[in-house]
């Protein structure tokens, strides 16, 4: 029975999130909800992306490295 409501609650609390908050659409004036987006509506993405990405190789490197280290001793 334990097993059941593990399931269950596993299945079921991830659907509560989906419907946490609705999509906003647009007034009756077809304008945005809260006003239009600040500075085009576009995230700035590409400084981040380079960081994430140059941390990954970096961390990939370092696995390399040590794994190299590990085979010589």
């Amino acid at each position: 029975m334990k097993k059941l409501i593990i399931i269950v609650s596993l299945i079921v609390a991830p659907l509560a999130f989906t419907f946490a908050q609705p999509n906003p659409g647009n007034n009756s004036g077809g304008t945005p909800v809260g006003g239009d987006p600040i500075g085009g509506g576009t995230a700035p993405i590409g400084g981040g992306v380079v960081l994430l990405l140059s941390m990954a190789a970096g961390y990939g490197l370092k696995k390399v490295f040590d794994a190299k280290n590990k085979l010589e001793e």
